[in-house]
């Protein structure tokens, strides 16, 4: 396999409120390996496959004063759908805050919404 991303650290305050997020709201796979002194590995997977999110649970200060602005307020993360408004329905159903109604786009159709923490993401349906 060429090389590729395969996960990317999110720092979040709990590993549980995160991974119950991830997967009730997003539906999201969730794998979760105790590492021994109260760390985890524990991914979040979109249903489509593509990278993964390594769900860190803040160990310092430094790390906790990132959590919800790990993209300094802009968008952090873009989750691609070939149904926005079956996922916009069923994500909004699950209590996802959408910070805008969806609009239409020259690149296809979209909505920013926050996860559990703040931190900002699209739901984006590209146009074909």
């Amino acid at each position: 396999m060429p090389p590729h991303i395969a996960a990317l650290t999110l720092v979040v305050k709990s590993y549980d409120d995160a991974l119950a997020w991830y997967r009730d709201a997003l539906g999201f796979t969730i794998t979760d390996t105790d590492l021994g002194g109260g760390k985890r590995w524990v991914t979040a997977t979109p249903p489509g496959g593509g990278c993964a999110l390594l769900l860190a649970q803040a160990a310092n200060p430094a790390q906790a004063s990132a959590i919800g602005q790990q993209a300094g307020g802009r968008v952090l993360l873009f989750l691609h759908t070939d149904d926005f408004a079956r996922d916009h329905a069923a994500m909004t159903a699950a209590g996802v805050s959408f910070l805008e109604a969806p609009r239409h786009e020259p690149y296809g159709t979209v909505a920013v919404f926050e996860d559990l923490y703040g931190n900002r993401w699209d739901l984006l349906q590209p146009r074909p």
